[in-house]
Protein backbone atom coordinates (compact mmCIF):
# COMPACT_ATOMS: atom_id res chain seq x y z
CA UNK A 1 0.00 0.00 0.00
CA UNK A 2 0.98 3.29 -1.30
CA UNK A 3 1.94 6.38 1.12
CA UNK A 4 -1.43 8.18 -0.67
CA UNK A 5 -3.33 4.87 1.07
CA UNK A 6 -1.69 5.29 4.51
CA UNK A 7 -1.57 7.99 7.11
CA UNK A 8 0.53 7.64 10.43
CA UNK A 9 0.86 4.30 9.46
CA UNK A 10 -2.95 3.80 9.27
CA UNK A 11 -5.39 2.41 6.57
CA UNK A 12 -7.09 5.75 5.35
CA UNK A 13 -10.02 3.19 4.74
CA UNK A 14 -9.68 2.55 8.06
CA UNK A 15 -9.51 5.63 9.41
CA UNK A 16 -12.89 6.75 7.00
CA UNK A 17 -14.83 4.01 8.86
CA UNK A 18 -13.78 4.92 12.40
CA UNK A 19 -15.13 8.68 11.51
CA UNK A 20 -18.16 7.52 9.87
CA UNK A 21 -19.29 5.01 12.97
CA UNK A 22 -18.70 8.46 14.89
CA UNK A 23 -21.53 10.08 13.19
CA UNK A 24 -23.88 7.14 13.28
CA UNK A 25 -24.77 8.09 16.61
CA UNK A 26 -26.66 11.37 14.92
CA UNK A 27 -27.66 9.43 11.81
CA UNK A 28 -29.39 6.53 13.60
CA UNK A 29 -31.64 9.34 15.61
CA UNK A 30 -32.29 11.05 12.29
CA UNK A 31 -33.44 7.78 10.44
CA UNK A 32 -35.86 7.09 13.81
CA UNK A 33 -37.24 10.62 13.47
CA UNK A 34 -38.41 9.82 9.23
CA UNK A 35 -39.80 6.74 10.67
CA UNK A 36 -42.06 8.74 12.77
CA UNK A 37 -42.28 11.34 9.69
CA UNK A 38 -43.47 8.70 8.20
CA UNK A 39 -45.83 7.71 11.20
CA UNK A 40 -47.51 10.96 11.04
CA UNK A 41 -48.65 10.70 7.18
CA UNK A 42 -50.27 7.23 8.38
CA UNK A 43 -52.35 8.83 11.44
CA UNK A 44 -53.11 11.67 9.29
CA UNK A 45 -53.80 15.51 10.59
CA UNK A 46 -53.41 18.58 8.38
CA UNK A 47 -50.40 18.73 6.68
CA UNK A 48 -47.56 20.05 8.13
CA UNK A 49 -44.80 22.68 6.89
CA UNK A 50 -41.89 21.38 5.03
CA UNK A 51 -38.73 20.71 7.91
CA UNK A 52 -35.61 21.76 7.16
CA UNK A 53 -33.04 20.23 4.51
CA UNK A 54 -31.21 17.24 6.13
CA UNK A 55 -27.86 18.12 4.57
CA UNK A 56 -27.87 22.01 5.42
CA UNK A 57 -29.39 20.31 9.20
CA UNK A 58 -26.26 17.91 9.44
CA UNK A 59 -23.74 20.36 8.32
CA UNK A 60 -24.82 23.25 10.98
CA UNK A 61 -25.13 20.62 13.68
CA UNK A 62 -21.50 18.95 13.58
CA UNK A 63 -20.23 23.33 13.07
CA UNK A 64 -22.35 23.95 15.99
CA UNK A 65 -21.35 20.81 18.24
CA UNK A 66 -17.39 21.64 17.27
CA UNK A 67 -18.02 25.41 18.55
CA UNK A 68 -19.53 23.52 22.00
CA UNK A 69 -16.73 21.21 22.73
CA UNK A 70 -14.95 24.52 22.14
CA UNK A 71 -17.24 26.08 24.69
CA UNK A 72 -16.52 23.05 26.84
CA UNK A 73 -12.69 23.61 26.97
CA UNK A 74 -13.26 27.22 27.91
CA UNK A 75 -15.46 26.34 30.76
CA UNK A 76 -12.90 23.72 31.95
CA UNK A 77 -9.84 26.01 31.89
CA UNK A 78 -11.78 29.00 33.25
CA UNK A 79 -13.37 27.23 35.48
CA UNK A 80 -17.06 28.45 34.66
CA UNK A 81 -20.47 27.31 36.18
CA UNK A 82 -23.09 27.18 33.65
CA UNK A 83 -26.95 26.24 34.50
CA UNK A 84 -29.46 25.88 31.55
CA UNK A 85 -32.98 25.04 31.98
CA UNK A 86 -35.38 23.77 29.78
CA UNK A 87 -38.40 23.59 29.97
CA UNK A 88 -41.81 23.23 27.24
CA UNK A 89 -44.98 21.10 26.62
CA UNK A 90 -44.52 17.27 26.88
CA UNK A 91 -43.14 16.55 23.97
CA UNK A 92 -41.56 20.11 23.23
CA UNK A 93 -38.56 18.52 21.89
CA UNK A 94 -36.38 19.51 25.12
CA UNK A 95 -34.88 15.85 25.37
CA UNK A 96 -34.23 15.72 21.45
CA UNK A 97 -32.06 19.01 21.62
CA UNK A 98 -30.20 18.12 25.16
CA UNK A 99 -29.06 14.93 23.07
CA UNK A 100 -27.79 17.24 20.45
CA UNK A 101 -25.72 19.23 22.72
CA UNK A 102 -24.21 16.38 24.93
CA UNK A 103 -23.43 14.02 22.08
CA UNK A 104 -19.95 15.20 21.73
CA UNK A 105 -19.30 16.64 25.44
CA UNK A 106 -17.30 15.36 28.34
CA UNK A 107 -20.07 13.92 30.60
CA UNK A 108 -17.48 14.45 33.52
CA UNK A 109 -17.73 18.26 32.08
CA UNK A 110 -21.75 18.49 30.91
CA UNK A 111 -23.99 16.51 32.85
CA UNK A 112 -28.22 16.60 32.48
CA UNK A 113 -30.24 16.45 35.58
CA UNK A 114 -33.73 14.99 35.46
CA UNK A 115 -35.21 15.01 38.94
CA UNK A 116 -37.77 12.13 39.26
CA UNK A 117 -40.76 12.76 41.16
CA UNK A 118 -40.05 14.48 44.76
CA UNK A 119 -39.62 11.43 47.47
CA UNK A 120 -41.96 11.83 51.11
CA UNK A 121 -38.85 13.26 52.74
CA UNK A 122 -38.01 15.88 49.83
CA UNK A 123 -41.81 17.23 50.00
CA UNK A 124 -40.70 18.50 53.49
CA UNK A 125 -37.57 20.12 52.73
CA UNK A 126 -36.81 23.82 51.35
CA UNK A 127 -38.12 23.50 47.69
CA UNK A 128 -35.33 24.58 46.37
CA UNK A 129 -33.11 22.27 48.25
CA UNK A 130 -32.85 19.27 45.98
CA UNK A 131 -31.77 21.06 42.85
CA UNK A 132 -29.29 23.06 44.80
CA UNK A 133 -27.22 19.83 45.18
CA UNK A 134 -27.20 19.09 41.39
CA UNK A 135 -25.38 22.99 41.04
CA UNK A 136 -22.13 22.46 39.14
CA UNK A 137 -18.96 23.23 40.73
CA UNK A 138 -16.12 25.30 38.99
CA UNK A 139 -15.09 24.04 35.29
CA UNK A 140 -19.07 22.21 34.68
CA UNK A 141 -22.38 22.82 33.17
CA UNK A 142 -25.70 21.33 34.19
CA UNK A 143 -28.94 20.91 32.17
CA UNK A 144 -31.81 20.59 33.79
CA UNK A 145 -34.67 18.60 31.51
CA UNK A 146 -36.83 20.54 33.92
CA UNK A 147 -36.33 21.92 36.93
CA UNK A 148 -37.42 24.20 39.34
CA UNK A 149 -40.17 25.64 37.25
CA UNK A 150 -42.33 22.34 37.75
CA UNK A 151 -44.03 24.25 40.63
CA UNK A 152 -44.71 26.55 38.28
CA UNK A 153 -46.30 24.19 35.64
CA UNK A 154 -47.18 20.33 36.25
CA UNK A 155 -47.64 20.70 40.04
CA UNK A 156 -49.87 23.95 40.08
CA UNK A 157 -51.84 22.56 37.57
CA UNK A 158 -52.04 18.91 38.81
CA UNK A 159 -53.31 20.18 42.08
CA UNK A 160 -49.91 18.68 43.27
CA UNK A 161 -48.88 22.35 45.55
CA UNK A 162 -51.00 24.43 46.90
CA UNK A 163 -52.06 28.44 45.93
CA UNK A 164 -49.75 29.65 48.89
CA UNK A 165 -47.04 27.73 48.08
CA UNK A 166 -47.40 28.50 44.17
CA UNK A 167 -47.17 32.61 45.50
CA UNK A 168 -44.12 31.53 47.47
CA UNK A 169 -42.64 30.10 44.47
CA UNK A 170 -43.02 33.33 42.50
CA UNK A 171 -41.88 35.16 45.36
CA UNK A 172 -38.80 33.13 45.77
CA UNK A 173 -37.46 32.50 42.53
CA UNK A 174 -36.08 35.50 41.16
CA UNK A 175 -34.53 36.50 44.35
CA UNK A 176 -33.13 32.38 44.16
CA UNK A 177 -31.69 33.08 40.75
CA UNK A 178 -30.62 36.25 41.34
CA UNK A 179 -28.16 34.85 44.29
CA UNK A 180 -27.07 32.32 41.83
CA UNK A 181 -26.17 34.65 39.26
CA UNK A 182 -24.16 36.88 42.03
CA UNK A 183 -22.39 33.77 43.11
CA UNK A 184 -21.15 34.12 39.52
CA UNK A 185 -23.04 31.35 37.84
CA UNK A 186 -24.50 31.71 34.77
CA UNK A 187 -28.51 31.15 34.15
CA UNK A 188 -29.64 30.26 30.52
CA UNK A 189 -33.18 29.49 30.75
CA UNK A 190 -35.10 27.65 27.35
CA UNK A 191 -38.84 27.18 26.68
CA UNK A 192 -39.74 24.85 23.92
CA UNK A 193 -42.79 26.28 22.49
CA UNK A 194 -45.09 24.36 19.84
CA UNK A 195 -48.76 24.68 18.76
CA UNK A 196 -51.51 22.53 20.10
CA UNK A 197 -52.02 20.63 16.29
CA UNK A 198 -48.15 20.08 16.83
CA UNK A 199 -48.51 18.49 20.40
CA UNK A 200 -51.77 16.19 19.53
CA UNK A 201 -50.06 14.78 16.48
CA UNK A 202 -47.17 14.16 18.31
CA UNK A 203 -48.89 12.37 21.09
CA UNK A 204 -50.97 10.17 18.81
CA UNK A 205 -47.57 8.96 17.03
CA UNK A 206 -46.41 7.79 20.57
CA UNK A 207 -49.57 6.28 20.53
CA UNK A 208 -49.02 4.23 17.58
CA UNK A 209 -44.91 3.79 18.02
CA UNK A 210 -44.37 0.78 20.01
CA UNK A 211 -40.61 2.15 19.89
CA UNK A 212 -42.18 5.64 21.71
CA UNK A 213 -45.12 4.52 24.19
CA UNK A 214 -43.30 4.62 27.03
CA UNK A 215 -42.61 8.69 26.39
CA UNK A 216 -46.50 8.69 27.24
CA UNK A 217 -47.11 8.80 30.82
CA UNK A 218 -50.15 9.63 32.40
CA UNK A 219 -49.66 12.65 33.13
CA UNK A 220 -48.82 13.37 29.28
CA UNK A 221 -52.32 12.18 28.67
CA UNK A 222 -53.70 15.30 30.98
CA UNK A 223 -51.76 17.44 30.11
CA UNK A 224 -54.03 17.44 26.29
CA UNK A 225 -57.28 17.72 28.26
CA UNK A 226 -55.45 20.48 30.31
CA UNK A 227 -54.06 22.20 27.65
CA UNK A 228 -55.63 25.84 27.89
CA UNK A 229 -54.61 25.53 31.87
CA UNK A 230 -51.29 25.17 31.05
CA UNK A 231 -51.06 27.83 28.99
CA UNK A 232 -52.50 29.72 31.30
CA UNK A 233 -49.58 28.48 33.98
CA UNK A 234 -47.05 29.20 31.61
CA UNK A 235 -48.11 32.83 30.91
CA UNK A 236 -47.77 33.53 34.28
CA UNK A 237 -44.15 31.70 35.14
CA UNK A 238 -42.93 33.68 32.34
CA UNK A 239 -44.12 36.64 33.52
CA UNK A 240 -42.91 36.73 36.61
CA UNK A 241 -39.76 35.45 36.67
CA UNK A 242 -38.73 36.99 33.60
CA UNK A 243 -36.02 38.76 35.30
CA UNK A 244 -33.08 40.50 33.55
CA UNK A 245 -30.43 38.37 35.35
CA UNK A 246 -32.07 35.35 34.22
CA UNK A 247 -34.16 36.30 31.42
CA UNK A 248 -36.52 33.67 29.57
CA UNK A 249 -35.51 32.53 25.75
CA UNK A 250 -38.87 30.81 23.53
CA UNK A 251 -37.60 28.52 21.18
CA UNK A 252 -39.89 27.94 18.23
CA UNK A 253 -39.75 24.53 18.40
CA UNK A 254 -42.63 22.50 15.59
CA UNK A 255 -39.63 21.89 13.24
CA UNK A 256 -36.77 20.01 15.81
CA UNK A 257 -34.06 20.60 13.44
CA UNK A 258 -34.51 24.11 13.69
CA UNK A 259 -35.19 24.16 17.09
CA UNK A 260 -32.47 22.55 18.02
CA UNK A 261 -29.78 24.62 16.08
CA UNK A 262 -31.33 27.88 17.15
CA UNK A 263 -30.68 26.53 20.68
CA UNK A 264 -27.54 25.81 20.25
CA UNK A 265 -26.55 28.76 18.42
CA UNK A 266 -28.05 30.89 20.87
CA UNK A 267 -26.14 29.00 23.84
CA UNK A 268 -23.05 29.61 22.28
CA UNK A 269 -23.37 33.59 21.89
CA UNK A 270 -24.56 33.85 25.47
CA UNK A 271 -21.16 32.49 26.93
CA UNK A 272 -18.08 34.66 25.81
CA UNK A 273 -15.44 31.80 25.14
CA UNK A 274 -12.02 31.69 23.35
CA UNK A 275 -9.80 29.10 22.15
CA UNK A 276 -7.65 26.85 24.53
CA UNK A 277 -4.44 25.33 23.88
CA UNK A 278 -3.79 22.28 24.17
CA UNK A 279 -0.11 20.80 24.52
CA UNK A 280 0.28 18.17 21.35
CA UNK A 281 -0.03 14.66 22.57
CA UNK A 282 2.20 11.87 21.45
CA UNK A 283 1.07 8.43 21.42
CA UNK A 284 4.31 6.20 23.35
CA UNK A 285 5.57 2.92 22.19
CA UNK A 286 3.79 0.07 23.08
CA UNK A 287 6.16 -1.78 25.48
CA UNK A 288 6.61 -5.37 24.60
CA UNK A 289 7.75 -8.07 26.79
CA UNK A 290 10.03 -11.25 25.29
CA UNK A 291 8.46 -13.14 28.81
CA UNK A 292 4.98 -12.01 28.08
CA UNK A 293 2.35 -14.51 26.14
CA UNK A 294 -1.41 -13.50 25.63
CA UNK A 295 -3.87 -16.20 27.62
CA UNK A 296 -6.85 -17.29 25.25
CA UNK A 297 -9.95 -16.42 26.15
CA UNK A 298 -12.54 -19.93 26.75
CA UNK A 299 -14.75 -20.23 23.90
CA UNK A 300 -17.84 -20.24 26.14
CA UNK A 301 -16.73 -16.42 27.29
CA UNK A 302 -17.64 -14.68 23.99
CA UNK A 303 -20.61 -13.58 23.10
CA UNK A 304 -23.05 -15.52 20.48
CA UNK A 305 -21.67 -14.05 17.32
CA UNK A 306 -25.23 -13.44 15.70
CA UNK A 307 -24.13 -10.33 13.84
Amino acid sequence: MDHGQRAGGFDLEAIRREVADDFDEELEMELDEERLEQLADAVGGAPRPPQMDRKRYFRELFRLQHELVRLQDWVQTQKLRVVVIFEGRDSAGKGGAIKRITQRLNPRVCRVAALPAPSERERTQWYFQRYVSHLPAGGEIVLFDRSWYNRAGVERVMGFCTPDEVEEFFRSVPEFERMLVRSGIIVLKYWFSITDEEQELRFTMRIHDPLKQWKLSPMDVQSRRLWEDYTKAKEVMLARTHIPEAPWWVVEAVDKKKARLNCIAHLLSQIPYGEVEHPPVHLPERERHNDYARQPVPPEMFVPAVF
